[in-house]
């Protein structure tokens, strides 16, 4: 009797152990994901005006920056516009991947509370799953952290050559239309010059002039970043394309900002 007394001590004491180390890391594994999505949340709100361009550029701005486009285009032939967009494109994908990073992490994190409830597990399991899709597609900066490099850039210079078709640049007489794209959720701005100007200065000139445009977005001033980018575009579109007596105006000065 003893010794079974014994032996039944041991196995529950051994028991309790072993479920002690899943539920200190299901713990830790609850805690890291309200942790990490609280970070990319609060984050994701002090950076919303990064991400928006409808409604952030006032007349004031505007009339400032069609003052820039109308002096850099007073020294070259080139003809610039400038077109902002919120986002280049959805991707759906980055909110399905951001859904089900969550749902992952919050199943492992309420796996020990709920491994006995199949019914009350499925539920959590689509709960975390539709906070993670849900912030994704409200709160750009939160998708941004699920969207890849390399298809972020594919998608703005996808945009970036549709808006150069859109707005017909190719129409210059000497074609040298410049397009200066901006596109916020991907964070690239992308110049885009038609073959007259495209035969004398490599694209990677235009590198200061994106990254300019650039940090005047993370400053959280888009007016500055844009008059940052015209003004270093209208340099190096002086220095190789100065303007020639009888040059015209065949590209009205202006900016077009929409969402999408």
């Amino acid at each position: 009797m003893a010794v079974l007394t014994l032996f039944q001590d041991w196995s529950a004491s051994g028991q309790a152990a072993s479920e002690g180390a899943p539920r200190w890391l299901a713990d830790l594994a609850l805690a890291a994901l309200l942790g990490a999505y609280g970070f990319l949340l609060v984050r994701a709100l002090a950076r919303r005006r990064w991400y928006r361009a409808t409604g952030v550029l006032g007349e004031e701005d505007l009339r400032a920056l069609h003052g820039e486009l109308a002096g850099a285009e007073r020294r070259t032939v080139g003809e610039i516009l400038v077109v902002v967009l919120e986002r280049s494109d959805r991707h759906p994908g980055a909110c399905w991947l951001a859904a089900l990073t969550c749902m992952l992490i919050g199943t492992a994190g309420s796996s020990a509370w709920l491994w006995g409830e199949p019914a009350l597990m499925l539920a959590a399991q689509l709960a975390f799953g539709a906070l993670g899709y849900a912030s994704a597609r409200w709160l750009p900066d939160f998708q941004h952290f699920f969207l890849g490099r390399a298809q972020a850039r594919e998608a703005a210079e996808e945009q970036a050559f549709q808006e150069f078709h859109r707005y017909q640049l190719f129409r210059t007489e000497a074609r040298t239309g410049v397009l200066l794209f901006v596109s916020l959720l991907e964070r690239h701005a992308i110049v885009l010059a038609d073959e007259g100007i495209a035969a004398r200065v490599e694209p990677e000139q235009w590198a200061r002039t994106n990254e300019l445009v650039l940090a005047g977005i993370r400053r959280g001033s888009l007016r500055d970043g844009l008059v940052a980018g015209i003004q270093s575009a209208g340099e190096l579109l002086a220095r190789h394309f100065p303007v020639t007596s009888g040059d015209r105006n065949e590209v009205p000065d202006r900016v077009i900002v929409r969402r999408d």
